[in-house]
C-alpha cells in the first residue's frame, strides 16, 4: 500500500510514500492535508542564489500536520502578507487531496501565491473546496522571494549554473516533485494546471514561456495579471552591482564578491529589500536571463515561443483599489484618502515617455476627469484599471488565434475586505477580492481581518470553484461546450467575456467588452518598452 486511513479522524493521519521519504498529513471535512513537505534542500549559506537543490531521502515518518515558516519577506503590502522575517529554510509544498487512491488520477491545480514576487505566503489558502467539490488535488508552493528570489549579478551569474530567477526555479523543482510523487497523493502527473494570482498570476505567464517548464503543467490560470514585459538581464545585473555595493560587498564581478554576498545574514539582505510599507530600488522580480526567461513574454507569445496550454486569463473590476488601500493603511495617522492633487500627479507622472507618447497624460486626464467621478479614489481605480485591463486583452487577442483562452472579469463589489475599516475609502471587486471566493476564509497575512461569505457570494464561489475545476479536469471552465462561460473571440457578435458578478454570471462580446474598458483609447496609448 502507498498510502492508509488510520480510522476515525482522531486517530493518526494517513501516510503518504514518496519518493524522498514518508509524510504523515491529517484529514479534515473528507480531504487529507499534508502541510509543509519540503520539496528541496534549505537554500542557506553557499545555497543562496543557486538552483534549488532536491532535497534529500529521510527515513522516518515526516510529520506533514502544519504550514512550514514563509519565506523571508520585508514588506507586507498592508495586511496582505507576512508577518516579515529572515528565514530563508523555506521551500515546502502543501498537498490537499480528496481520494489517495494512486489510480484516482485527479487532476492538479498548482497554485502560485502573490504578493509581487516580494512577499506572501502559502497559509491561508486552503484547497479543501477546491479538492472537494472540484475532486481535484491542490498543491500550494512556497518559493524565494524579493532579493532571495530574484538577482542578478555578474559574480553570481559567471558560476556555471541557471541564475537570476531562483524564484521561478523553486517553482519549477516543485513542478518535478508534483511529476514525481503526485500519483501516491490521488494525482495525474499527466493534467497539471499551473495557477496565482498576481505575482502567482505572473509566475504563471513566465511558466508559459519557459522552456524549461515544459512538459510539467498542460493548464494555465492568471488572475490578475499575465505578463506581458519583465526587466531585461542588464538592467537586473546593474541593479544587482548597485545592489553589492550597499551591502558593502563593492562593485567587483569576481569570486570574492559572489562570497561576500553569500556570507552576509538574511537579516542583512531582507534590510536592502525594502521597508513594511515599500520595496527598496534594488528589487526586480523576474527577469530576461536568457535560459529560464529566454525572450520577453509578449515577443515569446506574438511568435508562438510558448507552452502551447489552455488559458484562463482575468482580472478583477477595480484592481487599482488594492494599492490605493495599501497606500491609505500606511498614511496615517490619521489616514487619509486619496486627495485630487495626488490623482493628478499620478497621472502627470505615469503616462509619459518614454513609456507613453507625448502628450498621453494630457488625453488620459480628458478621458477620465475628476468631475466624472465621486471622488479622487474612484477616478484613480478606473485609471489605473483600464489601462492595465486593456493590456491583457491586448495578451489575449495574442494567444487566442494559437491556444483556447477564457478570458473573465470578477466583478462581485460586494467582496469582503480584509484591511481595517478607513476613512472614505471604498474597496469594491479590489485586486486580491477573487481570492477567497476559491480558498474560503483566506483573508491575506495574519493582520488581515476574515470575513465570511455571504450567501449569494457563496453561490459565486461554488460557480467559481466549478469553473476552475472543470478547467482542471478538460481544459475547458464549462466542462463541455461554450456555456456559460464563452471561450474568447474577437468576432464582434460573439460572446467573449465572462463577468463573474452578483445575482448571476453574465457575458460580454470583445466590442462590448472594449468599450466598457475604453481599450480603444488605451491601445492608441501605445505601450513602447
Amino acid at each position: 500500500m502507498c498510502a492508509s486511513w488510520h480510522g476515525a479522524a482522531a486517530a493518526p493521519g494517513p501516510i503518504v510514500t514518496t519518493k524522498e521519504g514518508r509524510v504523515q498529513g491529517f484529514i479534515q471535512n473528507g480531504v487529507a492535508q499534508f502541510l509543509g513537505v519540503p520539496f528541496a534542500e534549505p537554500p542557506v549559506g553557499n545555497l543562496r542564489w543557486r538552483p534549488p537543490r532536491k532535497h534529500a531521502p529521510w527515513t522516518s515518518v515526516l510529520k506533514a500536520t502544519s504550514y512550514a515558516p514563509i519565506c523571508a519577506q520585508i514588506t507586507t503590502l498592508g495586511v496582505f502578507a507576512g508577518p516579515a522575517n529572515n528565514n530563508e529554510d523555506c521551500l515546502y509544498l502543501n498537498v490537499f487531496t480528496p481520494n489517495l487512491d494512486p489510480s484516482a488520477r485527479l487532476p492538479v491545480i498548482f497554485w502560485i501565491h502573490g504578493g509581487g514576487n516580494f512577499d506572501g505566503e502559502t497559509p491561508g489558502y486552503d484547497g479543501s473546496k477546491l479538492a472537494a467539490q472540484g475532486h481535484t488535488v491542490v498543491v500550494s508552493v512556497e518559493y524565494r522571494l524579493n532579493l532571495m528570489g530574484w538577482l542578478a549579478h555578474p559574480a553570481l551569474d559567471a558560476e556555471g549554473h541557471l541564475f537570476g530567477n531562483y524564484g521561478i526555479l523553486d517553482q519549477q523543482l516543485a513542478l518535478k516533485w508534483v511529476k514525481h510523487n503526485i500519483a501516491q497523493f490521488g494525482g495525474d502527473k499527466n493534467n497539471v494546471t499551473v495557477g496565482g494570482q498576481s505575482a502567482g498570476a505572473v509566475d504563471t505567464g513566465l511558466a508559459m514561456v519557459s522552456p524549461l517548464a515544459a512538459g510539467l503543467f498542460h493548464r494555465g490560470i492568471c488572475e490578475s495579471f499575465c505578463p506581458s514585459t519583465v526587466p531585461t538581464l542588464a538592467s537586473a545585473e546593474a541593479t544587482g552591482v548597485a545592489f553589492s555595493v550597499a551591502a558593502g560587498c563593492g562593485s567587483g564581478t569576481d569570486a570574492a564578491t559572489a562570497k561576500c554576498l553569500r556570507s552576509l545574514t538574511a537579516a542583512q539582505v531582507e534590510a536592502l529589500a525594502g521597508t513594511a510599507s515599500a520595496t527598496s530600488q534594488y528589487i526586480v522580480g523576474p527577469m530576461q536571463d536568457g535560459t529560464v526567461i529566454p525572450e520577453q513574454p509578449i515577443t515569446a507569445f506574438t511568435n508562438g515561443h510558448f507552452n502551447h496550454v489552455p488559458l484562463i486569463n482575468g482580472n478583477v473590476t477595480d484592481e487599482t483599489n488594492f494599492g490605493l488601500a495599501i497606500t491609505e493603511y500606511f498614511s496615517g495617522p490619521p489616514r487619509t484618502p486619496p486627495t485630487a492633487a495626488q490623482y493628478l500627479n499620478y497621472v502627470n507622472t505615469t503616462f509619459v515617455p518614454p513609456r507613453y507618447p507625448a502628450g498621453s497624460a494630457a488625453r488620459v486626464l480628458v478621458r477620465y476627469p475628476l468631475s466624472a467621478f465621486a471622488t479622487p479614489q474612484l477616478a484613480w481605480d478606473r485609471v489605473g484599471t483600464d489601462s492595465g485591463i486593456c493590456g491583457q486583452r491586448r495578451i489575449d487577442r495574442v494567444l487566442a488565434p494559437q491556444i483556447p483562452v477564457y478570458a473573465y472579469e470578477f466583478s462581485d463589489q460586494t467582496a469582503p475586505f480584509y484591511f481595517p475599516k478607513m476613512p472614505g475609502f471604498l474597496s469594491l471587486a479590489y485586486h486580491t477580492a477573487d481570492i477567497q471566493y476559491l480558498f474560503p476564509l483566506w483573508h491575506g497575512g495574519p493582520d488581515g481581518i476574515q470575513h465570511p461569505l455571504n450567501n449569494k457570494q457563496e453561490d459565486l464561489s461554488d460557480q467559481l470553484v466549478a469553473a476552475w475545476t472543470n478547467f482542471a479536469w478538460t481544459g475547458n471552465p464549462n466542462g463541455l461546450g461554450n456555456y456559460p462561460w464563452p471561450r474568447y473571440t474577437n468576432n464582434a457578435v460573439k460572446p467573449a467575456w465572462l463577468i463573474e458578478d452578483l445575482p448571476v454570471l453574465s457575458t460580454l462580446t470583445d466590442t462590448q467588452y472594449s468599450a466598457l474598458r475604453k481599450c480603444n483609447f488605451w491601445d492608441s496609448l501605445t505601450v513602447t518598452n
